[in-house]
């Protein structure tokens, strides 16, 4: 079946592909990254609730407070660490270095027990004088906020082994493509330290010690999961312990992508802090604010959290398709990436402010110091505050555009002002005015408004500078004759393939592709077998991994680069949509007859009937998955391709179809006399 108008088909597909494709895949890849990042919200929103309802009360609320920010800086550091982990682990695997990738897993492991020890030596010596720098001594809670916040606090850093730990060894499991494990790992910590809150705080009556034992006892319980995981299935990964020994150069190119991770989530870290402090100075209603503040924020982790979730799946998106070069989707992705963040933030806002009351009430405390006005100033903080959500969104969701085209300093200046210079000093302008209470919260909104305009002035100087540079398509005058086929298993496309590139008398290209992949990339040529044949991938893991992206991406460089260099035809790899934009690019899609193509699997490869049938929907299922990962589109529908041909009429006939076909229709060989000539007679 063929489509008479080829640019018709053409616009349709480009049509889909800057619309519901992008749409439909940032929903796909991001509502999975939402819920998982939503539930690290949920360890410290579970430990106030508890506590605040308990008999620590109003101090216990306080003690939290005053312990978060040291928490959220070992998150930070915790993150930071395992972002650079994840992108030296996943480059060494790409390059198939066991040695580099072993010993960046046993630098991680040193990097951790660093990290633990600095923690544990702060929990030990720094702990009191952390909470006291923030606590008002004149406050009738000032002695119990401090005790049980050291408490809570010392716990949470000598112990502080299964947070930094579970950071790293995610980051293993992540890095080999084993994210459902990594999600298992955390979900579970995070159930037990929900039941272990209810357990030691109520049962128990523990309080605010109670929940420090919950929380490190959930975060061992995710590090020793993942570590089970990691020696269970990571059996490419030499686990000696002689790879534990610092080396300089792993180190250094573990922070060189992870610094600027951590120096921004760190800043939220400030960000509480400086708070804290500045809150603190508001006469007469220091530990109303406090607390309020303390209460309101880990509430709000619930939107920032959603918003990371979509911001990083426009970095994966986004860098897929830049490193892929194609404009219209990297346009997409920004686009849909940031509406997506903005709806998500919409939504976010309606329900924050239509349960403002009950979101407060969760904190009420029933002991006989409960501070019910607390309870009022938070309802006011998630109302009045929840109207500068869709800019914080904004904000959050361009970062990721940011990181995508691999800026540092960039997306830590919009941190910087949201965090820090902006809110710092309106909040403390606030604090002097004749009604703090009500009139903080507004700091916040001005902040995320004045950073957006900011972030705008940022989003379109880079896209200046990364999108209009890039190609749109080729020039009618430099286009070779390209003939790209998609087919499917069984149909005997390779063998017809092979027989167009004869009659048509240009290049044929098959795997020869993975060849000059591994020689132009310096990655491994076994890994560019496996993580590009599409017959060995049965699940949608080709984004999962930083090397699985890489071999993509590498792929498509070397399919445009013989394109640009001579007429060829090309079978699979989804060159079709790599070269979707070139001037005469004929696109075709072999299929057959079910009984052809069993019958046809048994004389090739000597399978039996069930063998045959079972291969023959493994390898169309792992070739739609891929096809629709790189592109957006439905592998095989009609829609997509210039040329549909039914191939159970023979080889031959099949091939004489698609260069009929081609004769008619390839705008350079209408061009060229010589080459219709030199078919003709073939």
């Amino acid at each position: 079946m063929a489509n008479s108008d080829g640019n018709s088909v053409r616009e349709q597909s480009s049509s889909r592909i800057a619309k519901v494709p992008m749409k439909k895949l940032i929903w796909q890849l991001g509502l999975p990254m939402i819920i998982s990042m939503v539930l690290q919200a949920v360890y410290n929103i579970v430990d106030t609730v508890f506590v605040v309802k308990s008999s620590a009360g109003t101090a216990g609320n306080l003690a939290l407070t005053y312990a978060f920010p040291v928490q959220i800086l070992m998150i930070a550091v915790g993150v930071g660490t395992g972002i650079g982990i994840n992108a030296l682990l996943g480059k060494s695997l790409g390059e198939n270095n066991k040695e580099v990738a072993s010993r960046t897993c046993g630098n991680g492991i040193f990097l951790m027990i660093v990290l633990y020890i600095a923690f544990m030596l702060f929990g030990i010596f720094g702990a009191e004088w952390f909470i006291k720098m923030q606590a008002d001594e004149t406050s009738i809670y000032y002695e119990s906020a401090v005790f049980m916040g050291t408490t809570y606090l010392r716990i949470c850093c000598v112990l502080s082994v299964g947070s930094i730990g579970f950071a790293v060894f995610e980051r293993f499991l992540q890095a080999t493509g084993k994210t459902t494990l990594s999600m298992t790992s955390q979900c579970t910590g995070a159930a037990l330290n929900i039941i272990l809150d209810y357990v030691f705080i109520y049962p128990c009556d523990m309080g605010v010690e109670g929940a420090a034992w919950a929380t490190i006892i959930g975060q061992i319980a995710s590090l020793c999961l993942a570590m089970v995981f990691h020696y269970a299935t990571n059996k490419g990964i030499n686990k000696s312990l002689k790879y534990i020994k610092p080396s300089w150069n792993i180190i250094k190119g573990i922070y060189k992508t992870g610094l600027s991770a951590a120096i921004m989530q760190g800043l939220l870290s400030v960000m509480m802090l400086g708070m804290n402090l500045i809150l603190g100075t508001a006469a007469g209603v220091a530990d109303t604010l406090v607390g309020s503040f303390g209460i309101y924020y880990k509430i709000m982790q619930f939107a920032l959290f959603a918003f990371f979730g979509i911001s990083n799946t426009i970095i994966t998106i986004l860098s897929f398709n830049y490193g892929m070069g194609d404009k219209e989707r990297c346009k997409q992705a920004i686009l849909w990436g940031i509406i997506d963040c903005v709806i998500v933030a919409v939504v976010v806002t309606v329900l924050f402010e239509a349960l403002a009351t009950p979101f407060a009430s969760l904190f009420s405390a029933t002991s006989v110091d409960a501070d019910e006005k607390t309870m009022g100033v938070v309802e006011t903080a998630i109302r009045i505050s929840a109207i500068g959500y869709v800019f914080m969104a904004f904000s959050v969701a361009v970062q990721g555009v940011l990181q995508a085209f691999r800026y540092a300093i960039r997306p830590l200046i919009i941190s910087l002002l949201r965090l820090v210079v902006f809110v710092f000093p309106l909040a403390y302008v606030f604090t002097l005015t004749d009604n703090p209470l009500d009139n903080v919260w507004w700091s916040l909104v001005i902040c995320e408004v004045l950073t957006a305009v900011v972030t705008a002035f940022i989003l379109w100087d880079t896209y200046r500078r990364k999108i209009v540079p890039m190609q749109s398509a080729k020039k009618a005058e430099e286009g070779n004759l390209i003939v790209t086929i998609s087919r499917e298993h069984g149909s005997h496309g390779k063998y017809i393939g092979s027989l167009v590139a004869k009659k048509l008398g240009i290049g044929y290209y098959d795997k020869e592709i993975a060849a000059k992949v591994a020689e132009d990339s310096g990655l491994a040529g076994d890994f560019i077998g496996e993580a590009l044949d599409g017959e060995t991938r049965l699940k949608n893991t080709y984004l999962s991994t930083e090397p699985n992206r890489q071999a993509i991406i590498e792929q498509a460089k070397v399919i445009r680069k013989i394109a640009d260099t001579e007429s060829c035809v090309i079978v699979g790899r989804g060159a079709d949509f790599i070269l979707k934009d070139y001037y005469d690019c004929i696109k075709i899609f072999i299929y057959a007859d079910e009984s052809f193509k069993v019958n046809m699997i048994k004389e090739m490869y000597g399978d039996d009937e069930a063998s045959a049938r079972k291969h023959m929907e493994q390898s169309d299922v792992s070739r739609k998955n891929y096809y629709n990962f790189i592109s957006g589109h439905d592998w095989g529908d009609k829609n997509n391709y210039d040329l549909c041909v039914n191939s159970s009429v023979g080889a031959e006939e099949t091939a004489d179809i698609i260069v009929s076909y081609v004769q008619k229709h390839s705008k350079n060989l209408l061009q060229q006399g010589e080459k219709v000539q030199a078919v003709s007679e073939n």
